[in-house]
């Protein structure tokens, strides 16, 4: 358990920029309203007290995020008390409107010594966050575009999920390590990826997210769920791959009708394409897998990053990735074993 004195202590990063990117304009993706992302704060913060949170370290989050909250706690102190709720600190964080920031805050929650933390956003926020998280469990919700790493739930229930492994109540078996991706440029550690690697023909970053299937070359996954949407589904439509399988595929992509095989997948939200599929197979665990030469960038996740050049080697290594809490698990436990249950004066 980790504590501040004896107090314990749990930290939040909310991403005000998650579900903002291109595929609002080019698929029927909605964006997710900077005022629910305050009040999701709120919901998990009431969660975390009524699990014995003490204290929240939350990273700064302009842009409404941290408005909303600010409305939601004024409406609280107006009303009578609705049971306990953590001391609230922003972090001391200049911003510099990036992924920087997320990294930066976490590496703050961890010197404070945070037991957890509660991440909103999509899968490039939870790609920054467990860039610098460590052993300290992370729980996921989904507040972004395409979301195969963090899940959709209520804040409040991933609050007392959080809150209760956060103070050490709960057994191992309520977390695991996932799976990420690293790549390697001329043999040096570049990045990280939690879901998928994909390489593309358009040579430079730009908006970032990948829409346009005909420019992608090769996929990497870690994990890939037909039920998915976003790069992995191609994979996961030919041969899904769970979190916890030890090996990953490697999908070689050509033209859709002429190919291997075709797959309909959804792309984006209100997007479905087709994708010609060349070859698939199966890669394990630590074996370094080298990319193909190409003049164009590599996507981490469903967004671009790194431009490269055809004598650029880049290699993709399967290894482990972040902690995360099974709040499903988390909540079966605290349920069996009655951690937030009361008994009557009758003691039945």
């Amino acid at each position: 358990m980790r504590t501040t004195g004896s107090e314990i202590v749990v930290g939040i990063v909310a991403n005000p920029a998650s579900g903002r990117d291109v595929r609002r304009l080019v698929s029927g993706a909605s964006v997710f309203d900077n005022a629910e992302k305050g009040a999701m704060v709120y919901r998990a913060l009431a969660g975390l007290g009524a699990a014995g949170v003490g204290h929240a370290l939350v990273m700064p989050a302009p842009g409404g995020v941290s408005e909303s909250l600010a409305r939601q706690l004024r409406a609280r102190a107006a009303t009578p008390a609705g049971g306990p709720f953590p001391e609230l600190e922003t972090l001391p964080l200049e911003l510099a409107h990036d992924a920087r920031d997320t990294v930066r805050a976490v590496e703050l929650m961890r010197e404070r010594g945070v037991g957890a933390i509660v991440v909103l956003g999509g899968d490039g926020t939870h790609r920054a966050v467990a860039a610098a998280s460590g052993d300290v469990p992370l729980c996921a919700l989904s507040t972004g575009t395409n979301n195969a790493f963090p899940e959709l739930r209520e804040a409040t229930v991933a609050g007392l999920a959080a809150g209760l492994v956060a103070s050490g109540r709960l057994g191992p078996q309520t977390v695991r390590r996932e799976k990420a991706l690293a790549i390697a440029l001329d043999g040096t550690p570049v990045d990280l990826a939690l879901v998928d690697v994909a390489t593309s023909g358009e040579r430079w970053v730009g908006a970032r997210a990948v829409w346009r299937p005909e420019t992608a070359r090769e996929l990497v996954v870690a994990r890939a769920s037909a039920a998915a949407i976003g790069l992995s589904a191609i994979a996961g439509l030919i041969e899904p791959v769970s979190a916890r399988d030890p090996h990953r595929l490697h999908l070689r992509l050509g033209p859709a009708g002429a190919s291997w095989r075709t797959v309909h997948v959804p792309l984006a939200p209100g997007l479905v394409v087709e994708v010609g599929i060349e070859e698939v197979r199966r890669v394990e665990r630590g074996v370094p897998l080298e990319l193909a030469p190409l003049r164009g960038s590599i996507a981490l996740d469903g967004e671009r990053e790194l431009e490269v050049g055809p004598d650029d080697h880049v290699t993709v290594t399967v290894g482990d990735g972040p902690v995360t809490i099974d709040v499903e698990a988390a909540m079966t436990e605290a349920a069996m074993r009655g951690l937030l249950v009361t008994e009557g004066p009758s003691g039945r």
